[in-house]
């Protein structure tokens, strides 16, 4: 099983509940295993714009593109193939600002390309890699797992859009939250986060067996 980790985290593990999620299932999976990491902080990732479809545009005609335009390309491009030699890949971030940081949107529109990971057809558009399985590893200071405060959350449930959009339903998740919000029990919270986190790695090796 090829595994790629696609770290969203640029916070030192001792303060980012995510950043030591990473760690955990890091140490924790089979040595056995092909394992990449793409941490988009330490990737240079210029932002998805115009000059991306430049750069497409400039490649199919063979055309000479621009030191942006070249940066961009091999940016995506890297992304692109690291993402469709996974098997399963391993989204490692928070919850920032209801959202997801900057560098993850950037690398998600880097592989949300038609005619590579999904199609236009008559009858809507069509996923292109439904055979990937994804786990989610994520932190939120507060608590996201209500009625009332699910539809605030567009971490994972943007996540898991792309991924379903993208034909993926093998979509298993460890969330830790409310170790902000309930500081009395942010030890235990944490410690039983990574607890699940260590279950999930290990679990790997059973079916990589």
């Amino acid at each position: 099983m090829n595994v790629l980790v696609v770290k969203a985290n640029n916070r030192p593990a001792s303060e980012g509940v995510s950043s030591k999620m990473y760690e955990v299932f890091m140490e924790s999976i089979g040595s056995d295993m092909s394992v990449k990491t793409f941490d988009v902080f330490k990737e240079d990732m210029p932002y998805f714009g115009q000059d991306f479809f430049d750069a497409m545009q400039k490649s199919a005609q063979a055309e000479e593109l621009n030191e942006l335009e070249q940066r961009i390309l091999t940016a995506a491009n890297k992304a692109m193939d690291a993402f469709l030699e996974a098997d399963l890949v391993v989204f490692a971030f928070p919850l920032w600002n209801k959202t997801i940081p900057a560098p993850l949107q950037t690398f998600i529109d880097y592989i949300y390309r038609a005619g590579v990971t999904f199609k236009y057809t008559e009858e809507g558009p069509v996923g292109l890699v439904p055979e990937k399985k994804v786990l989610i590893l994520n932190a939120r200071g507060g608590v996201y797992s209500t009625p009332e405060t699910a539809p605030g959350e567009m971490s994972v449930n943007y996540i898991r859009q792309i991924m379903n959009f993208f034909g993926i339903e093998n979509i298993e998740e460890v969330i830790i939250e409310g170790h902000n919000m309930y500081p009395d029990r942010a030890e235990e919270i944490i410690a039983e986060g990574m607890k699940r986190v260590e279950e999930k790695a290990r679990a790997l090796q059973t079916v990589n067996a």
